[in-house]
């Protein structure tokens, strides 16, 4: 949609004020100036809706508490939705787009859940619903996704979509932390939520792998139709062991084209020191993304956070502003759109009950040439194979198995 100059002042209007909300409007006041020299007008927020009122803000005169005004008044081009939670994030949405409003998100529970809907109701009503906030925080991911890479075919995309887990990861490793304990410290240092299950066990980053998914394929997954493993049984000898034979072990969220299906799933992997995303440490982010023409591009930075999360809410209003703006189309998986993720092909880190005799004895089943043992036990990085073969292979070598990891290559 394109928006006809002339004006001065381009209205726009808050949905939450709250971490994000809040974050836009200081980005919005902080470069006004530079804003206003890149699209030659002002933007100006005319409306804040939230429950609650800001007596000692700047904008404190802006706050309403219904939504009613913002959709019926004609000023108002753009509404950015920062409110967190489906609902009533969604039917506001909703509402805002149908009034012929463009709209921009960092709700990543919205966008998996209803993105399909909403991106139909755009196109139909002339406007536009941008996202970028909802993947990676302050990271540019989506965008080029959609448009620079738009003559690729999108192959696989893998990454670290939540820095809590990261964060927990990085201090069980650099300091043989139990995860409990690296918990505590990630909820005092306020990288983790009171109740933390939303992180820790993975549904944080499954909303934002099939959002991903989505702007690759163009098949809306369901989160909850999708393999996810949290770090909550991840151990620090586990870190140890992986890092001894040149690993790391990272939350990642994957997802890859299977002829015309689509594998998406998120679980604890190890990630050989070759790989960018090894490297990525404390609360960043790393998402790897491998493409048929220009190969492998790597998206690194803060992916949650105040200020880098408003950020990309801000791009994402001066992008409808400015113009120009493709929309994505999607349509809702259906049940034959997900692939068996049990035939996925990957390399395999084992740590079976047994002594060096028992791992020389093992290898021809899994393929390996070099491994640890200690303690009563063995470790190594098998062949690729699929959960059948590795089902079959612990059955052949008849040793316990005591955990494994697959690889991301």
């Amino acid at each position: 949609m394109l928006f006809s100059r002339g004006k001065t002042v381009l209205e726009i209007a808050l949905l939450g004020f709250g971490v994000v909300g809040s974050g836009a409007a200081e980005v919005l006041e902080e470069n006004r100036e530079l804003i206003r020299r890149r699209l030659g007008e002002e933007i100006n927020v005319q409306y804040i809706l939230d429950l609650r009122e800001f007596p000692n803000h700047p904008l404190g005169n802006r706050v309403v508490h219904d939504i009613a005004p913002i959709l019926s008044d004609p000023e108002v081009r753009i509404v950015a939705e920062m409110m967190g939670g489906s609902h009533p994030a969604y039917e506001f949405t909703k509402a805002a787009l149908e009034a012929g409003k463009s709209v921009v998100t960092s709700n990543k529970e919205v966008v998996a859940a209803f993105g399909d809907e909403l991106l139909q109701i755009a196109a139909e009503h002339g406007v536009s619903y941008l996202f970028e906030a909802s993947v990676g925080g302050g990271i540019p991911i989506l965008r080029p996704l959609r448009d620079d890479l738009a003559s690729n075919e999108i192959l696989s995309v893998s990454g670290i979509l939540n820095g809590t887990t990261n964060f927990i990861l990085t201090k069980m490793k650099r300091e043989n932390t139990a995860f409990a304990d690296a918990l505590k410290e990630a909820q005092a240092l306020g990288y983790a939520e009171a109740n933390p299950t939303a992180d820790v066990e993975g549904i944080d980053a499954a909303r934002k792998i099939v959002i991903l998914a989505a702007i690759s394929f163009g098949k809306l997954l369901s989160p909850e139709k999708i393999p996810v493993q949290g770090i909550s049984g991840i151990t620090p000898e586990q870190t140890a062991l992986c890092a001894e034979l040149g690993f790391s072990v990272k939350l990642i969220g994957h997802t890859e084209k299977q002829g015309e299906k689509i594998l998406a799933l998120v679980a604890p992997h190890a990630v050989p020191e070759t790989s960018p995303i090894c490297h990525v440490e404390g609360v960043n982010n790393g998402i790897l993304v491998n493409a048929n023409i220009v190969g492998k591009t790597f998206f690194y930075g803060p992916g949650a956070g105040k200020l880098p999360t408003a950020s990309a809410v801000v791009g994402d209003i001066l992008s409808i502003f400015d113009g120009g703006i493709r929309l994505p189309k999607w349509e809702k998986a259906g049940a034959t759109d997900y692939a068996d993720p049990q035939a996925r092909v990957c390399r395999r880190i084992f740590c079976l009950a047994g002594c060096s005799k028992c791992a020389e004895k093992s290898k021809p089943f899994f393929g390996y040439e070099t491994y640890l043992a200690k303690d009563g036990k063995f470790v190594f990085v098998s062949r690729p194979m699929t959960e059948k073969e590795m089902a079959n292979a612990l059955k052949e070598c008849g040793k316990e198995l005591l955990w494994t990891l697959p690889v991301l290559d």
